[in-house]
């Protein structure tokens, strides 16, 4: 696909039918002209020697330090020298795509100042696939994203390291090869790279993806549990949902008994038990709830997106030039919000983690083998996955701590509140990559009950599912290294989300 950009229209959908479809972007012929007006107030700034921050003066607490003309664009390779210092695991090559993605948007509203020859330049990077090595610690998450955005910036400019047709190397090998110029930075453009929140929303962007689609699978994982365990549908009715004036639930209630429709395993209430535990009973609420997040979290995502977030900003409107030093860089709505998403991720896991118990519990699971062994006793079965889930459950309740409520002063007080969105935005993928394995055990778990059961008397839709998965997850006829299977699941599960 060609993803056209605006500054002002880009969704959370298109990024990942951009991913999906291993698109490129294309600029919209009025955001460059927005571009260029920009960039001639910055240009006539220089000429007349105003003093405007970041462009003829220092940084943070330098922000009263006057520098000569002759040293305005140094000014700027300094900048992004400098304030390179991440540390840690870097992003992943998707969340740096849409870094570079959502940076080049922001510019293109045209209160950036900077030159066409960086939009092209980051566009090139875009559609070639130069992805640059951002390391994931190190940003406060106000000021902007400075350190991975810098290890962005550096990329751009021949100094950095990258990804490039599956291997890291230098980015200037890469520019050499492609016989592609390394950009030299201008006035401003070093501030205009590094000032904003695209590492948290990039990271936010890919989080949200991932989530809602795990939020889906989770529904027919769970599908599969409650026909295992001869769950009883009446809970699913309309009725006890509309009344509770929730979309999301009564939507979630709805797909489920899309999924059961048909079973010959399902009960209804009073023919085996009058109801169920809460973990079958009230998915509707507890992953309805889940939905509410992140419908939340996509308004305040795309908003984002589509957001100037740099300092200084500039406007021209009324025949009247203004150029404006804000703080649309503090990164405080974006970190709120990817904290909550932490708290719908991390219920889909917890509960599946307490079904995952009732499926091997024989107290719990309606007559099947004790952790479904092939041969209790001589073979441990299912036993330890449950103990597995159970940590990544726990693990995620250290995670879901909200990083926005903390804040470190920097900059010798002159950035004296902060929003650690970044680390809300990392922890938050890792909080789902928890809940995605707790959901890939569900799943294998629930392959094997429900075989137990009788197959041929799933619903038809789940039916189909127990075959997908059935092809690379064989029925368990005795123990075996169930990492494997784990990792497997949880890597199919994760290729839902991007296809296109």
């Amino acid at each position: 696909m060609e993803l056209l950009l605006t500054g002002e229209h880009l969704t959370i959908d298109q990024v990942r039918q951009f991913i999906a479809d291993k698109g490129s972007v294309i600029v919209a012929d009025e955001a460059v002209e927005r571009v260029k007006v920009s960039r001639k107030i910055v240009e006539r700034i220089i000429n007349e020697r105003e003093t405007i921050y970041g462009i003829t003066t220092g940084f943070g607490l330098f922000s009263d330090v006057l520098i000569e003309e002759t040293q305005y664009n140094q000014l700027q390779v300094n900048l992004i020298r400098s304030h390179a210092c991440g540390v840690g695991k870097p992003f992943s090559q998707d969340v740096a795509l849409v870094m570079m993605i959502l940076r080049l948007n922001t510019m293109l509203k045209g209160h950036s100042g900077v030159t066409a020859e960086l939009v092209e330049q980051l566009v090139f990077f875009i559609n070639q696939r130069i992805i640059p090595v951002i390391p994931g610690q190190g940003s406060l998450g106000a000021s902007g994203d400075l350190a991975p955005l810098s290890h962005l910036a550096l990329a751009l400019i021949g100094e950095g390291r990258v990804y490039y047709q599956g291997e890291e190397t230098d980015s200037a090998a890469v520019l050499v090869q492609l016989e592609r110029p390394a950009l030299k930075l201008q006035a401003k453009e070093g501030l205009a790279l590094i000032n904003g929140t695209q590492a948290m929303t990039a990271q936010g962007v890919i989080s949200y993806i991932e989530a809602e689609s795990i939020g889906y699978q989770a529904e027919w994982i769970a599908a599969l549990t409650h026909q295992a365990l001869n769950g009883i549908t009446d809970a699913y009715h309309e009725n006890v949902h509309i009344v509770r004036n929730s979309q999301e639930q009564t939507a979630v209630a709805a797909r489920m008994l899309d999924w059961l429709e048909g079973s010959k395993l399902t009960t209804r209430q009073g023919e085996v038990r009058v109801q169920d535990a809460y973990s079958l009973r009230c998915i509707p609420q507890i992953h309805g709830a889940s939905f509410q997040v992140f419908r939340h979290v996509k308004e305040v995502l795309e908003k984002e997106m589509n957001a100037a977030n740099d300092n200084p900003l500039i406007f021209d409107q009324n025949d009247e030039t203004l150029v404006i030093s804000g703080g649309n860089f503090h990164g405080q709505p974006v970190a709120f919000a990817l904290d909550y998403l932490k708290l719908g991720i991390s219920e889909l896991a917890s509960v599946s983690e307490r079904r995952i118990e009732r499926l091997v519990n024989p107290q719990l699971n309606g007559g099947l083998p004790a952790f479904l062994s092939p041969e209790p006793g001589l073979q441990s079965g299912m036993m330890i996955m449950q103990y597995a889930a159970a940590s990544l459950v726990s693990e995620n309740k250290t995670l879901a701590h909200p990083a926005s409520v903390d804040s470190i002063p920097s900059s010798a007080n002159q950035e004296d509140h902060v929003s650690m969105g970044t680390i809300a935005s990392r922890h938050g993928y890792m909080m789902l990559e928890n809940t995605r394995n707790v959901l890939a055990i569900e799943c294998i778990i629930a392959l094997q009950a429900a075989e137990l059961k009788g197959a041929d008397r799933l619903s038809l839709k789940t039916k189909k599912k127990f075959d997908e998965y059935r092809a690379f997850i064989p029925s368990v006829t005795e123990d075996r290294q169930f990492h494997k299977d784990i990792a497997e699941a949880a890597a199919y599960l994760r290729q839902d989300a991007y296809k296109a």
